[in-house]
């Protein structure tokens, strides 16, 4: 019997790190991804798949990527949502950067979605995209 691979999705999710830094995620083992509210990244957040990749960028501070966390629950209700009809995921730490990687100087980088839909928290990667950060970070993939 064959059994149908699922590719694996690259996605970028930010956090300011005096709310939650990616040395907290390594500490806490699994977080959930709580408190989106805005309709396209809460999109995204549903279109997640157990085992997809996704970058950790530290906001405001740093303005970097320190690390790669992996989805290990897909989408389900926002439990913190006092109204409205938003979505959470969770998601455990994969592997921190060997050092962190700045985006916006690089020519390479400048269609990622991330600069130009910088106001949202939770957005696709492309599979270049993803390689290239990791090759930024002296991180193998």
């Amino acid at each position: 019997m064959l059994r149908a691979v699922m590719a694996t999705s690259y996605w970028l999710a930010k956090s300011e790190p005096y709310k939650y830094a990616y040395t907290q995620l390594e500490q806490d083992e699994r977080t959930r991804w709580d408190g989106v509210r805005n309709f396209e990244a809460r999109n995204n957040l549903r279109a997640m798949k157990k085992g997809d990749l996704v970058l950790f960028y530290h906001s405001n501070e740093g303005k970097e990527i320190v690390g790669v966390a992996r989805v290990v629950k897909e989408a389900y209700p926002d439990p913190t949502a006092e109204e409205g009809d938003w979505s959470v995921v969770d998601i455990a730490p994969h592997k921190a950067l060997k050092k962190p990687a700045t985006i916006k100087a690089d020519p390479a980088l400048a269609n990622m979605q991330l600069l130009r839909r910088s106001r949202l928290s939770v957005v696709p990667v492309t599979p270049e995209e993803y390689r290239h950060i990791l090759a930024l970070s002296g991180t193998k993939a």
